[in-house]
């Protein structure tokens, strides 16, 4: 294993408020790490400032063992809560879209999810469901090869049917060779998958650990240690 992401004493203010504070990480290849906390907690600023997207107001942040610039996007694959298609597009086109600005993205593995998710490529991104755009998202997410993939909120707004179906998919992207970090505040549904846990609370990391470990140490499931540290 290598470490793809490290961060030291990693700050982010906002009108001198931090988001984030001071948080320590190193996450390993081969491993599914949840980031969870709940809405408000500092998850997206994290992941924003390893994607290159936010800068740091002090402290420091790598990916395989580089300051992050834009040269390191292309090692890096971020699925932001927040839409980023245009309306305009087709579901086919959102698949072209990324397949001309990002390198080793795969439009015959976005064109199997998308239809796994129950889109069609000729649909209209204006005339998609909440839930269906969230679909949408993932799948050009997961469609990448990068060594890290970070997935903020994935199951937002996603029915339970389809949150079966991408879960597995986020299974199946894991590999040695690449490190998944999941935000999310749905405990209940990621536990399963996950290696590895980072708790965020208030911007500090309050909690790391192996999921196994970490329950054994506390005698309770992930899903009960939330409910406690988060009460």
């Amino acid at each position: 294993m290598s470490v793809i992401l490290s961060t030291a004493d990693l700050t982010k203010k906002y009108a001198g408020i931090p988001a984030v504070n001071n948080a320590s990480l190193e996450l390993q290849s081969g491993r599914i790490y949840g980031l969870l906390g709940p809405n408000g907690s500092g998850k997206s600023t994290l992941m924003k400032m390893a994607a290159g997207l936010v800068h740091p107001t002090s402290g420091s942040v790598k990916v395989l063992g580089r300051n992050v610039t834009p040269d390191i996007r292309e090692h890096v694959v971020y699925m932001p809560t927040e839409p980023y298609f245009y309306d305009y597009m087709t579901v086919r086109r959102a698949g072209q879209f990324h397949e001309d600005f990002y390198k080793g993205f795969s439009f015959e593995t976005y064109g199997k999810l998308v239809q796994s998710m129950g889109l069609k490529l000729d649909m209209k991104l204006s005339q998609l469901s909440s839930g269906m755009a969230a679909k949408l998202k993932l799948a050009a997410a997961v469609s990448r090869d990068a060594e890290l993939i970070m997935l903020d909120e994935p199951l937002n707004g996603i029915d339970l049917v389809a949150r079966d179906v991408i879960l597995s998919s986020i299974i199946e992207k894991a590999n040695e060779n690449n490190t998944v970090l999941i935000s999310s505040h749905l405990v209940d549904v990621v536990e399963n998958i996950l290696d590895d846990v980072i708790f965020i609370k208030d911007g500090h990391i309050v909690l790391t650990g192996n999921v196994e470990e970490v329950r054994q140490l506390h005698g309770k499931s992930i899903v009960d240690l939330y409910r406690e540290v988060f009460k």
